[in-house]
């Protein structure tokens, strides 16, 4: 039941501080802000969550609401605020380069700002029903080693995993995704 408690104490401005872990625990479940996530984005059939953060980066903070989610990775050599994760329904991937996916039935795309003084720009990986954006702010004098190292640390769990996940956590009493109303569309 504490997997979904979280939320309900969460401060009025949707700011979490929970780190949402891919896998906390001897039980190896997804934390609560990774549910969370996945709650305010119900067509996603996959959801971000950190497996570890490199020395030097820190989490920051986590923003979920209706439609979108979000959360922050900040970094002693790059900034605050250097990586943003965003998971949404949809994304613009105008002016973005497709390059090979690193991720398994995810398309990946590319698009580089500036390179001095800061590094910024974005990284783009679409699938079904969703689409996780790393928005990398980067103000270190190296360039692409810290958007590497940071972003090989988030992972993504599959929507039905996390279902399953609540279900066995609260003895099948409640859902990920709220059932449908009579009649109306999923």
């Amino acid at each position: 039941m504490a997997l979904l408690l979280t939320g309900c104490g969460a401060p009025a401005d949707g700011l979490i501080g929970d780190v949402p872990a891919c896998s906390i625990g001897d039980d190896a479940v997804a934390a609560s802000g990774v549910v969370l996530m996945a709650q305010a984005v119900p067509t996603a059939s996959w959801v971000p969550c950190l497996q570890g953060l490199p020395v030097g980066w820190h989490f920051s903070g986590l923003d979920a609401r209706r439609g979108s989610a979000r959360f922050w990775l900040d970094s002693d050599r790059d900034g605050v605020h250097a990586i943003e994760v965003w998971l949404t329904g949809t994304c613009d991937t105008a002016g973005a380069t497709e390059i090979p996916s690193d991720r398994e039935g995810m398309h990946r795309l590319e698009r580089v700002t500036q390179v001095t003084p800061q590094y910024l720009g974005r990284r783009y990986y679409l699938f079904d029903g969703g689409c996780l954006t790393v928005v990398f702010t980067l103000s270190g004098d190296a360039r692409g080693e810290p958007l590497a190292l940071a972003t090989q640390n988030i992972g993504t769990l599959r929507r039905q995993e996390l279902a399953e996940q609540v279900r066995a956590e609260t003895g099948g009493r409640l859902g990920l995704d709220p059932p449908a109303a009579a009649g109306s569309p999923r």
